[in-house]
């Protein structure tokens, strides 16, 4: 039956597998766990394991397979293969040949059963076997064994029972024969390697792929193909990892210029080692160019430095777009400045297509971290899912960081039982190494996401339970930021633009930014903490650049949630003229076009933080930008009752102590002045506790330690109210300015649009 190829899923890779869609299955009389011949027309053959298709690939006449067998079927992405039931029988034993570099003293037949089990088989292939240890673990890489013989010979099926013999010759001198042996082994980067860039690779594909198959389309509709590709994105997406994957999956000649490897001090030399690249591409098409870096080699020419640097710029545009055609060679560059490359590069005709590789989302790091973890022996309570969603801001290399540490964190539990003089590791010791939650729960403290290193805040573990009282202004903190994230449908249905940024505003200590931290926390979002006066610089446009990269940072990682602490340090009325020169106006602007320039903020939400709201200038206040004006009150009894059990919520209290009474006695205290006072009566005991013991005896006796009503009373007397009435009453003269002024602010705008 002929049926078309495409890539398998990341987490199924490596295994041997054929994911056939159910109605061909039927049709073939194949059942799950059958094996089939993939014959691609040429040399190359694959047996493969059958399962079940996808539901998306339903009645399309779909194969999936991975890159392996991609490789020993000789065949490509989109092309039409012939699969038909194979005869495979159980192998009874197998011997394969372990790479020379490889020093293992013990058994390790059962380890390579377990991981081969249910594998097909032939003599003189190359499998790739996955060890979480020794000199090949680090670089991520399978080590290549060689199958060496079969019994019975021809193609086998590795069972439990099969016996596995290691081969005294290493597997660099085993002779590859047999049917889909692969000269080269095992490819080093397939598309089953990339995690998270479905849309981008495909994108990448149609431009190279196809043009370089089928260019009879392209003349059929009287175009040239693309030229040109860049890929750009934050350090460590992914970029370089697809050039290398497109590289080995098309068979194309493939050649790469790192940027500074072509730089030379002689004169006109850089210029000819590029020609030279472009040349050996043409006489080998169809080729790839990859130029990794490129912003090294063609920096905009009104800033480059030397006269080298103009020349490899200008040498580079008549490469790509001069009067010789370039036949079929397409150019892939990546850089993570593209901002930085000369805008002559970034036409149609030179790099046609710009495609952005970005931070990943949650569904996309769950597929990186299963390609990590293929081939890791992970215990069954290792939930990759909660590392997925709990790794904003991480890209891919931070992931694999991810997967690395825990390995690390696993190999270091069975240090003490290796004998690191030796030469050799003992089968037993890798055949117990497992990694576990707690491998991973270690790894992930340690590693920050690099693509917000510099403005990198841990997620705060405070949630709404930790703040006491406050029910109105928790309700309308979670409308404007966490409904838009969680709901985003409803808004489309309702045509509705979420808030650009909230203010919240109090007396001191009313615990404005201990909401915003269980705001950032329930948002399960990247949390970007401003303390106002740092982004201030004595050079001029230094603060306005820092404005503008923090709103950047967000914009890449989103979704994002921007802390502004204390903003009236930084956002005060304009016109003033203070003795500043004119900083705080210049910064001052800078965020009211952030916050409501030309550039969207997609899922970025602005939080700021002040007790003297009056200081901000009033542009930053209208709708649009802070639109929603939280204030944060001083605590009614009710309130205070609430902030005092989330504060004795894990002390041992007396049973005479009465959270009511304590409500009742501390009119006019704000949440901060409560903590101190719980603070406060917890240092009376502790005082009282530690003098009237003896030290031998402190151990035994701790236990007995109660603060009692006493002790809350001597506190009451020490912490006086940090509130006066009359700052009470002014904020709460604020709030009513506040909700007066929104409606009169409209209003007065109609009238002078009616003028």
């Amino acid at each position: 039956m002929k049926l078309t190829v495409k890539p398998l899923k990341q987490k199924d890779a490596g295994r041997g597998l054929a994911a056939i869609d159910r109605v061909s299955m039927r049709e073939l009389d194949l059942e799950n766990g059958d094996y089939v011949v993939i014959d691609g027309g040429g040399e190359g053959q694959a047996v493969a394991r059958v399962w079940p298709g996808y539901p998306e690939d339903e009645g399309r006449g779909i194969v999936r397979i991975d890159g392996r067998l991609r490789q020993e079927a000789d065949v490509g992405i989109d092309d039409s293969v012939t699969v038909e039931p194979a005869d495979v029988k159980p192998a009874t034993s197998v011997t394969v040949a372990l790479p020379q570099n490889l020093r293992i003293r013990g058994d390790i037949g059962p380890l390579v059963r377990d991981k081969l089990s249910g594998q097909a088989v032939t003599e003189g292939q190359t499998v790739p076997f996955s060890l979480s240890f020794g000199p090949m673990a680090s670089s991520g890489q399978s080590v290549p064994l060689k199958i060496a013989s079969t019994s019975p010979s021809g193609t086998v099926v590795i069972t439990d029972s099969t016996s596995i013999e290691i081969s005294e010759t290493p597997a660099e001198q085993v002779s590859a024969g047999g049917a889909g042996a692969s000269p080269e082994g095992v490819p080093e980067v397939t598309y089953e390697d990339i995690g998270g860039l479905d849309d981008e690779l495909d994108q990448v594909r149609e431009m190279i792929e196809l043009p370089m198959r089928h260019p009879e389309l392209f003349q059929q509709l009287g175009i040239e193909p693309p030229k040109g590709v860049l890929l750009h994105g934050p350090p460590g997406t992914g970029k370089t990892l697809m050039a290398k994957a497109v590289a080995n999956e098309i068979d194309a000649h493939f050649e790469t210029i790192s940027g500074p490897e072509i730089m030379s001090k002689y004169y006109g030399e850089s210029e000819e080692q590029l020609r030279e690249v472009f040349e050996e591409a043409e006489e080998n098409a169809p080729a790839i160019i990859f130029i990794d870096e490129l912003d090294s080699i063609a920096a905009k020419r009104e800033e480059a430095g030397g006269d080298v640097e103009r020349r490899v710029v200008a040498q580079l545009l008549s490469l790509m777009d001069g009067l010789e055609e370039r036949g079929r060679v397409t150019v892939i560059a990546a850089t993570n400045r593209v901002d930085d490359i000369d805008p002559a590069l970034r036409r149609g005709g030179r790099f046609d297509r710009e495609i952005e590789i970005g931070v990943p989302d949650k569904e996309g790091r769950k597929e990186i971290l299963q390609v990590h973890t293929r081939g890791m022996p992970l215990e069954d309570d290792v939930d990759l899912e909660h590392y997925a969603a709990n790794t904003h801001g991480f890209v891919g290399a931070d992931l694999e960081s991810l997967a690395r540490e825990g390995a690390m964190n696993a190999l270091r539990r069975i240090r003490p039982d290796l004998d690191l003089e030796s030469e050799e590791i003992d089968a037993d010791v890798l055949e117990s190494l497992q990694v576990t939650e707690d491998d991973f729960k270690e790894a992930l403290k340690g590693i920050q996401p690099s693509a917000m290193r510099e403005v990198f805040v841990e997620v705060p573990d405070i949630t709404w339970n930790d703040v006491g009282g406050l029910e109105d202004t928790k309700e309308r903190l979670r409308e404007t930021i966490q409904w838009p994230l969680d709901y985003p449908e409803v808004f489309e249905q309702m045509d509705m633009e979420a808030a650009k940024g909230v203010l919240m505003y109090g007396p001191p200590g009313t615990g404005k930014t201990l909401l915003a931290k269980a705001v950032a926390n329930e948002a399960e979002s990247n949390f970007i903490s401003i303390k106002g006066p740092e982004l201030l610089n004595k050079y001029v446009g230094e603060s306005e650049k820092g404005v503008r990269e923090v709103f950047e940072k967000a914009r890449s990682n989103a979704p994002t949630v921007i802390f502004f602490d204390e903003i009236d340090s930084i956002a005060g009325e304009r016109g003033q003229r203070q003795a500043d020169s004119g900083v705080g106006e210049r910064v001052v602007s800078q965020l009211l076009t952030e916050l409501d320039g030309l550039e969207e903020l997609e899922d970025v939400v602005v939080i700021a933080t002040t007790n003297r709201p009056d200081l901000i200038d009033s542009a930053l206040l209208r709708p649009g930008r802070l639109d929603r004006h939280v204030h944060v009150p001083v605590p009614d009894e009710e309130g205070r009752k609430k902030i005092f059990e989330v504060h004795t919520r894990d002390k041992p209290l007396a049973d005479a102590v009465d959270l009511d009474w304590l409500a009742a006695e501390t009119e006019g205290y704000v949440g901060a002045d409560i903590e101190a006072v719980c603070r406060e009566a917890s240092m009376a005991a502790s005082r009282e506790f530690i003098n009237s013991v003896d030290p031998e005896e402190m151990a035994d006796t701790v236990g007995n330690v109660l603060i009692s009503k006493e002790h809350f009373e001597h506190a009451l007397e020490e912490v006086n109210p940090s509130v006066t009435p009359e700052t009470r009453e002014r904020y709460e003269e604020i709030e009513e300015e506040f909700d007066s002024a929104e409606p009169a602010q409209e209003e007065d705008q109609l009238g002078r649009t009616f003028q």
